[in-house]
């Protein structure tokens, strides 16, 4: 069957509080230990709105109440179509509190695929942000005939339409309701009868990469057990504090946001996306999440303004890099450092590193990458500045966290270790597969999909390409369905290419094409920001992107990132020729995911022109 894990990986999670019977206790769980203490914040200007633990639960309370109250009964499902902020944790929690099922939708999401995924799911209420999602249920609410009721977050602005209720004043009634009886205790939950570890939770539908969205049923066992394997191997306990961004509607996200709940941390809530970099040195976290692109994002940030500084400060800032990269692979080595190279690690933390971690607010002990592979030179890059970025691989089949770096022997380049309760085995053709008390009960109302992805012994089949070395260590490779062939026999993995690519400052996507074909060409999208401050460098006109993508003097910069990459690539492997495209990929044009995976088939169809140039007069075929 393949390579196992080391037996001593697999031992079964512990419970660390029995108290937490299911994902419905952790409200009074959190009033009993911290009643006083923050436990949510978000973040507002420079300021912030704290919510203490019995605040957080009688908020909850009252919401569970009002909610059954509108009809809610034990496994109805209800969408919450929101952003990253405090009200879609305790919209969660409250209808976990009331034995419902929690559906997340993504806001970006079109009305369209709303209406598919409530249309399935076939939701009873829907709780969401504010009017723009009331627009898109507006336009397919003839289509739901499921659908009972419409609850928006957003308390102010003009009327709501007819029919919509605020979340205020469903929680309203509630709080009416628990005070007129008498059986209603002042710390006391109202919560269905029979919420057990074995229930389902969450339906989560796949963002669907390569075809239609799939509902993953997960129980409170499935994501209790990736909580606490999270809270033992990252150490997470109430002195620490995360900054959250990331949508809670992706598995990942969702699940950090109990672990820290769990564990008691503080979690804020960023204003927005865009207010990132202000709420970190505000909140001054100890832990944050993020997608790799954020990473890539803010190295490519810091080595642009290298670039631009003056020949001293850039010379300071390779012999910074230096030291550290030796100080770094010293320690992760288990050698000794040395009084010399410590020195100078000290002084080039006072000239550039400090600065770079101020900017974070200084505190970061744990961050962690997820959802997509991050680049090996990115993680070395952070970890040399002091930033230690831990990379873990799951997916939502696997409530969804498999693997993480330990953060005191991380291996960059590698997904890390299997979670403690999870077996991994890597099959004959390479796919990874995967078994424990995480994995999902199966596709909501898909037999078939889940026979397809769950055999009878347990294994979760992934459809990632992968191989463990001798301590469990897991790397990917590529996703199964990605490989490439080309007509002359040779078997090709993109994403290891796309990386590579996307290191560049000047490309912000790649995508590597040539199945079936003679060889390897890529699709780039410029950084275009970037693109115009290095022409402008080099005293070259600027343009408009259609006549920038195609100008001989932009595709030779892009040439020489082309040809850095080749230089590390097999020959079958060399991308020979390559289309500059005028404009980003985008979640709203289809070509990529809420979490910013590249839908791949999508992109090679829009940009099928593009590609049929590449191959003209090449006889391929």
């Amino acid at each position: 069957m393949g390579i196992a894990l080391a037996p001593a990986l697999l031992h079964e999670v512990r419970v660390i509080d029995p108290a937490v019977e299911s994902l419905a206790d952790l409200p009074l769980y959190i009033a009993e230990r911290s009643p006083n203490r923050t436990v949510v914040r978000h973040c507002r200007g420079d300021g912030f709105v704290d919510i203490s633990g019995l605040d957080f639960l009688e908020r909850i309370r009252d919401l569970s109440s009002g909610l059954r109250r509108l009809g809610l009964a034990v496994g109805d499902r209800v969408a919450v179509i929101a952003e990253s902020r405090p009200e879609w944790c305790i919209t969660d929690l409250a209808v976990l509190t009331a034995g419902g099922v929690t559906v997340p939708v993504y806001p970006t999401l079109t009305s369209g695929q709303v209406c598919s995924i409530l249309g399935d799911c076939a939701a009873k209420i829907a709780v969401v942000s504010n009017r723009a999602q009331i627009e898109k249920i507006a336009a397919v609410r003839a289509q739901l005939t499921g659908l009972a009721t419409v609850v928006v977050m957003d308390a102010d602005g003009p009327a709501w339409p007819e029919g919509v209720l605020t979340l205020a004043d469903v929680a309203a009634r509630g709080h009416t309701h628990l005070n007129a009886s008498a059986i209603e205790g002042h710390l006391r939950v109202e919560r269905a009868i029979g919420v057990t570890r074995e229930a389902v939770a969450t339906i989560i539908y796949t963002s669907g990469t390569t075809g239609e969205p799939k509902g993953v049923m997960l129980t409170h066992r499935n994501v209790l057990c990736n909580v606490e394997a999270a809270v033992e191997v990252l150490g997470v306990t109430d002195e620490d504090v995360a900054l959250s961004f990331l949508p809670p509607s992706h598995a990942f996200e969702r699940m950090v946001l109990y672990t820290y709940l769990y564990a008691g941390a503080t979690i804020a809530f960023a204003e927005s996306p865009e207010t990132v970099a202000r709420d970190m040195v505000n909140v001054r976290p100890t832990l944050m999440t993020a997608v790799p692109r954020v990473f890539e994002k803010l190295y490519a940030r810091i080595h642009d303004r290298v670039a631009h500084a003056s020949a001293i400060r850039q010379s300071i800032f390779r012999w910074a890099m230096g030291v550290s990269g030796r100080r770094s692979a010293r320690v992760r080595s288990g050698r000794p450092v040395g009084a010399l190279l410590t020195l100078q690690n000290r002084l080039a933390d006072v000239l550039v590193f400090h600065a770079i971690r101020e900017a974070t607010g200084g505190r970061l002990r744990v961050l962690v990458s997820g959802s997509a592979p991050l680049p090996r030179m990115i993680a070395e890059f952070f970890d040399a500045v002091g930033l230690t970025i831990i990379e873990g691989y799951g997916l939502t089949e696997a409530s969804p966290v498999l693997t993480v770096n330990p953060p005191d022997r991380p291996k960059f380049g590698t997904v890390g270790r299997a979670l403690p309760g999870v077996e991994l085995r890597v099959a004959k053709d390479g796919e990874i597969l995967a078994r424990g008390p995480n994995i999902m009960r199966g596709y909501y109302n898909r037999p078939e999909a889940t026979r397809a992805a769950l055999d009878p012994d347990g294994w979760l089949h992934t459809g990632d390409i992968g191989k463990l070395d001798a301590e469990g260590y897991l790397t990917i490779t590529d996703r199964k369905e990605d490989l490439i062939l080309t007509s002359v026999g040779k078997s090709v993995a993109p994403q290891p290419i796309e990386n590579a690519l996307k290191r560049h400052p000047l490309i912000a996507e790649a995508v590597v094409v040539g199945d079936r074909r003679k060889f390897i060409a890529a699709l780039l999208v410029p950084d275009f920001p970037v693109l115009e401050r290095r022409l402008a460098a080099l005293g070259r006109p600027r343009g408009t992107r259609d006549a920038l993508v195609v100008r001989a003097d932009v595709l030779a910069l892009f040439q020489e990132a082309v040809d850095a990459v080749n230089a590390t690539l097999a020959h079958f492997e060399t991308i020979k020729r390559f289309a500059l495209l005028p404009s980003e990929f985008t979640i709203d044009g289809g070509e990529v995911t809420p979490t910013m995976k590249v839908k791949r088939r999508v992109v090679e169809e829009r940009w099928r022109a593009a590609i049929e140039k590449l191959y003209e007069d090449t006889g391929s075929g």
